[in-house]
């Protein structure tokens, strides 16, 4: 095995990866949720001028 690499490696960086993951997918469905919901208002607001 590596020197600077011990057993709590092999537990600590998947585990920091994965909270990224979560929170990365979090804030990305937001974001698309927000997409979502400002086409809508757009949509509306085009309708309505017609």
């Amino acid at each position: 095995m590596f020197d600077g690499m011990t057993a709590g490696h092999f537990i600590f960086i998947p585990s920091v990866l994965l909270v990224g993951v979560v929170i990365g997918w979090i804030l990305g469905s937001r974001a698309a949720a927000d997409a979502y919901a400002a086409e809508l208002k757009r949509r509306e607001a085009r309708a309505a001028r017609r």
